[in-house]
């Protein structure tokens, strides 16, 4: 909009420098009364900005008519377009500022996402299909067609850089559930995981890694999980050579439109003391308790689920859900 406006004020200056240089003949310069191409594109700019010196005037009939009735509306409108865009720039810093603000109050336990190509696409849609609340997933991006993709989604989003700390305080981080880094390049997601880990000690960070070499720096970087999609696609690839029935399964687990679904959560007060086999319909598969892992063959026993363990269950989707 600023570059229209802009380029609208150069062609009006060159349509009233044309109409000055076919008309000087009715100017006179005091200073040596000739008037040159330099002359009149200095007393077209002085003019349609008002400024005017009285160096250089207008002495013939036609040349005043032409000030009166061609240049004067051009002055007025030139400083509508100079102060209606001010005024436009000082309205829209308010009212993002007053947005901002309003964001930021509401923002508690939110998912923060940074990068919203592909990957962090895919994340969100699935994200909002399990049940999360749009308000409370903030994109940040810098590109402009992706932020226009995450507004049609009806996400929050941050027009920014996420590897400035200024930027992820904004997106108030310190209050966050989770933060997605997917900003499609390592090195800058690894730079995001730092000052991330830096704001919030207690974040869950969950990393794209595109490189496998570079899982060993993000973990030394703090999060909390590191995925490798281009890994974790070759493994589907190399399961479906036997069958396609594995692949399948596996989209079951992990979307939401599957028949079955694999989900992480802690121990209800009504479960504490149950065997795996009391939490029917739901197939326990592992239990989380204080850094040891409980696999499958483990809980065939009569091990029973303490207050702080986290499990692992396959859980079947009824027609209704």
């Amino acid at each position: 909009m600023i570059l229209f406006r802009l380029g609208l004020v150069l062609a009006i200056f060159c349509v009233v420098f044309l109409v000055l240089w076919l008309d000087r003949a009715g100017l006179r310069d005091h200073a040596d009364g000739e008037v040159s191409f330099a002359d009149v594109v200095y007393f077209s700019m002085i003019t349609i900005t008002t400024v005017g010196y009285g160096d250089i005037v207008p002495v013939t009939q036609r040349a005043r008519l032409i000030d009166a009735l061609f240049l004067t509306p051009i002055r007025f409108f030139i400083w509508f377009l100079f102060l209606g865009t001010a005024y436009q720039l000082a309205v829209r810093k308010y009212m993002e500022a007053h947005q901002m603000a309003a964001l930021q109050a509401q923002l508690k336990g939110h998912v923060i996402v940074c990068g919203f190509g592909q990957t962090g696409l895919s994340a969100v849609k699935e994200l909002l299909a399990k049940g999360a609340d749009c308000g409370q997933i903030l994109v940040i991006e810098p590109n402009a067609d992706r932020i226009q993709r995450a507004i049609e989604q009806g996400l929050s989003v941050l027009r920014g850089d996420a590897t400035h700390e200024s930027v992820l305080k904004e997106a108030v981080l310190e209050r966050a559930k989770a933060v997605i880094i997917a900003a499609g390049r390592d090195d800058t997601n690894a730079l995001i995981l730092l000052t991330a880990r830096h704001l919030n000690p207690q974040a869950r960070i969950i990393v794209s890694a595109k490189e496998e070499e570079n899982v060993k720096l993000f973990r030394q970087g703090g999060a909390t999980t590191i995925i490798s999609p281009a890994s974790f696609g070759g493994y589907l690839v190399a399961a479906a050579v036997e069958g396609g029935y594995s692949v399948e399964y596996f989209e079951d687990l992990l979307t939401s439109g599957g028949r079955i679904n694999l989900v992480e959560r802690t121990v209800a007060p009504g479960e504490v003391g149950k065997t795996a086999g009391e939490l029917l319909p739901e197939v326990l598969v592992r239990v989380y308790r204080e850094g040891a892992v409980l696999t499958l063959s483990d809980l065939q026993g009569k091990e029973r689920l303490n207050e702080n363990d986290t499990l692992l269950l396959l859980h079947p989707v009824q027609p209704s859900e």
